[in-house]
């Protein structure tokens, strides 16, 4: 596609777009397909990095943030970043850390991903994690299961939301239906950032009846022609 790499690289306004997907899903979920085919469709590239790196057991927070930085251009030329769930809240770290992201587009952002996840593995089963290191989870991308080491919720544990005050443009698109990270926690996180639109949608976490409303947001939000 010789316009989509005209758009990145000859128009130096033109934002570097970079879509995350979520905890064990892959660049080829039903998502990250759909808006790759879209952007496609507008001669756009966007970047689609694999977060599980081939070493899913080994996944943290900060290394899926270090691995998205890689792929940033030379600052200080603009990013947009869209997350779905666990890569929503990896994008909205990545605008706390970076002033070149300028746009967020976040899908059912993974706020408060520990204290909703930990309570439903239950006490016994986090323990026994805690002890033996490795939990083993389903793996929707791989389509098996895969060992996580407890190392994610360490990690996890040093970054707290409340600490996400970067007034970066942000469109949040949560269904209201959602049954793994529910719509109050982007309620929430949307009440005190002025700065933060949440559009609720008649949807459940995979939002996969809304992706066409989905698409016609972005559009209007990152002023995408399609």
């Amino acid at each position: 596609m010789p316009h989509a790499q005209y758009h990145n690289t000859m128009m130096p306004n033109y934002p570097t777009y970079i879509y995350l997907h979520g905890f064990a899903s892959s660049p080829h979920s039903a998502k990250a397909k759909y808006l790759r085919e879209c952007f496609q469709r507008c001669q756009i590239d966007i970047k689609v990095p694999d977060l599980n790196q081939g070493d899913f057991s080994h996944l943290t927070l900060t290394r899926q943030l270090k691995q998205v930085e890689a792929e940033f251009p030379p600052a200080p030329a603009p990013v947009a970043i869209i997350g779905s769930s666990f890569g929503g809240l990896t994008a909205a770290w990545l605008g706390q850390r970076h002033r070149q992201v300028q746009r967020l587009v976040l899908l059912a952002p993974a706020f408060q991903f520990i204290s909703h996840w930990l309570p439903i593995l239950g006490e016994e089963k986090v323990q026994r994690w805690q002890t033996e290191k490795y939990l083993p989870l389903y793996h929707y991308g791989e389509k098996q299961s895969l060992p996580l080491h407890y190392e994610f919720v360490l990690d996890m544990r040093q970054y707290q939301e409340q600490h996400l005050l970067s007034p970066v443009s942000t469109l949040i698109l949560h269904g209201r239906h959602d049954e793994v990270i529910p719509i109050q926690a982007s309620r929430d996180f949307a009440a005190t950032r002025p700065w933060v639109r949440l559009v609720e949608l008649d949807s459940d976490h995979a939002l996969g009846n809304v992706l066409d409303e989905i698409w016609q947001e972005i559009c209007q939000f990152l002023e995408v022609r399609y």
